[in-house]
């Protein structure tokens, strides 16, 4: 239906913190950095010596399970000594209000709450430039590894119904136009002719064979052909 950008944010009092390595962000978030890694100084000896405040999703979210999966390289592997939340106005107030936070959730909140923070530019891998969220640099695939598809499903038995059928024909005449307003990032017009030619055709299956992938491109996305 459309990707998401999962954001990582700051303070925007934080003047330091211009970017951050998916290696920096696994230091910080993996397991065994619970009770161990509490100073920026711990993470880059380049950044201050203060405490890391640490904001994010709850272990309910699939936004918990992709971020983990996208930066430290498991999903829900985590520590757990953060403050979690499935409620993102709470980390967006924890964030905002100390200059020493990071936290992330998806980008619509972040696009709400551009006044109270910063959103980080992230360094997929050494030598790559630093990357900031946005709908451009998730369109060309850029922004790697926290752009993330978001999907619909429906099951064929659901389907044959005609109030689900209409129901998933306006989700794909109006997806582009509601991905947009509540700031996702809208696919091409063809991914939603697709989607509905595939409906209509009972096709049946899954473009990622059942399997959690993390670094899909919406280009990658489009050229799949769906398997059983």
């Amino acid at each position: 239906m459309a990707f998401d950008a999962l954001t990582v944010v700051i303070n925007p009092k934080n003047t330091w913190l211009k970017q951050a390595t998916v290696a920096e962000l696994k230091k910080m978030w993996e397991p065994a950095a619970q009770g161990k890694i509490t100073h920026w100084n711990q993470v880059n000896p380049t950044w201050p010596n203060q405490p890391i405040k640490l904001f994010g999703a709850g272990s309910d979210s699939g936004t918990f399970d992709y971020f983990t999966e996208a930066i430290v390289g498991k999903s829900k592997s985590s520590r757990g000594d953060f403050t979690a939340s499935e409620d993102d106005n709470v980390l967006v107030q924890g964030v905002a209000g100390d200059v020493n936070a990071i936290g992330y959730f998806g980008y619509a909140y972040y696009a709400e709450n551009t006044a109270k923070l910063k959103a980080l530019p992230i360094v997929e891998k050494d030598g790559k430039p630093a990357v900031a969220p946005s709908e451009k640099t998730v369109l060309d695939g850029s922004y790697q590894p926290l752009s993330r598809p978001i999907f619909i499903y429906v099951s064929a038995k659901a389907v044959a119904k005609p109030e689900v059928k209409k129901f998933v024909e306006f989700y794909m005449k109006e997806g582009a136009k509601l991905a947009s307003e509540v700031k996702y990032v809208p696919l091409p017009a063809e991914a939603y002719t697709t989607a509905m030619d595939h409906v209509n055709k009972g096709k049946k299956g899954t473009v990622f064979g059942g399997k959690n992938e993390v670094g899909i491109t919406i280009k990658d996305l489009l050229s799949r052909e769906a398997k059983m």
